[in-house]
């Protein structure tokens, strides 16, 4: 095992997780309900598209996370997990981005106008139902994940590799998930940007 990396304290530790995650949480909530109009150059919806590729390594980084740790390589694991930590900051600034410069994006609208209409509806089939309910246990998970992440992250980093394991059990299947999906509803809703 890994000697501790910071110094235990869970009172200063909890009101910064619980603040951390209570701005992120309130900011994507606030800031996906506007629309910037900036011309940036290029197609905001790059934003998206980072966004997929950096949820495509954090599960990469995941597993690999999930292999060294049962593999007993302490060190590399913690560097694979910081680094999926870190990603997943870039990853919040590029969705906020995308939100806040690209709008709002529905599944099926093909000429763009916001609206789905019953063509619309019929071409999109029985995908949009499926984007829908994936979208559904995507951004609830999305949104709950992060304190745990930081909690299972911060017992780590101070050596409590009991509660670490504990925490990760729930933790880390569900950031899974999230990440895997996240890449998923990126590429059915990919086609109907604008």
């Amino acid at each position: 095992m890994l000697q501790p990396s910071i110094e235990k304290n869970d009172r200063k530790a909890k009101i910064l997780i619980w603040t951390v995650s209570i701005i992120v949480f309130v900011a994507v909530a606030f800031l996906s309900k506007y629309k910037l109009i900036i011309d940036l150059g290029f197609n905001p919806h790059l934003f998206a598209k980072a966004n997929a590729i950096i949820n495509s390594v954090v599960a990469f980084l995941l597993l690999a996370g999930l292999v060294t740790i049962k593999q007993k390589k302490y060190s590399l694991h913690k560097m694979i997990m910081l680094s999926a930590m870190a990603l997943s900051i870039l990853f919040l600034l590029c969705y906020i981005g995308h939100h806040l410069l690209a709008g709002e994006t529905r599944y099926g609208d093909i000429n763009h106008d916001g609206l789905i209409d019953d063509a619309e509806s019929l071409q999109a089939g029985g995908l949009r139902t499926l984007y829908y309910i994936i979208l559904v246990t995507h951004i609830p998970l999305a949104a709950i994940i992060l304190p745990f992440i930081l909690f299972a992250a911060y017992r780590a980093l101070t050596g409590e590799y009991e509660q670490h394991k504990k925490l990760t059990r729930i933790t880390w299947p569900v950031w899974f998930y999230v990440a895997v999906t996240g890449v998923i509803v990126y590429y059915m809703i990919s086609p109907y940007y604008s």
